[in-house]
């Protein structure tokens, strides 16, 4: 995008805007990550140290540039954890992403697949034994990221169509 996706506009919120309001109205405490304890390692650098700094048992990890995800979702993922005490990650066709929800302990792992250069969500679920939420075929949109101008028109074309 050539920019901060945190800082880009839809709808005249920005992307950490939206996403912050969902987590927020979910009544699960929300914090930022602004700066990563291990820079240029994509999601895996912010999983660290949401995993490292915390003192919950466990965190939950919403994507800035998501800005679609539903608190039904975020509920479903809450409650995957609860009944499993599992890592749990959401999953679309065969791949997992965000949300995601970690237990603390996990930090130990996400620190060797950084120290090994390895930064595959895919890889992090599957070593940590991950649940998994299926996104069903007609709420793929609630997953819908935001990484070039092309995706930006779309997620603009969804708003339009939700009335927002």
């Amino acid at each position: 995008m050539g920019r901060s996706k945190a800082a880009v506009r839809l709808g005249g919120v920005t992307l950490l805007q939206h996403v912050t309001r969902t987590a927020r109205k979910s009544g699960l405490p929300a914090r930022i990550i602004r700066r990563d304890l291990v820079s240029r390692c994509g999601p895996l650098g912010g999983i660290y140290t949401g995993l490292f700094t915390t003192a919950a048992r466990a965190e939950l990890f919403l994507a800035c540039d998501m800005p679609f995800v539903s608190l039904a979702l975020i509920a479903e993922v809450a409650e995957r954890f609860r009944k499993t005490g599992k890592p749990v990650f959401t999953r679309a066709g065969r791949r997992s992403g965000f949300p995601c929800l970690l237990p603390r302990v996990c930090a130990e792992a996400v620190h060797r697949f950084l120290t090994a250069g390895e930064y595959s969500l895919q890889s992090l679920a599957s070593e940590l034994g991950a649940s998994f939420v299926a996104i069903r075929r007609g709420e793929l949109d609630q997953v819908l990221n935001i990484n070039t101008p092309a995706d930006l028109e779309t997620a603009r074309q969804k708003l339009d169509k939700l009335g927002a």
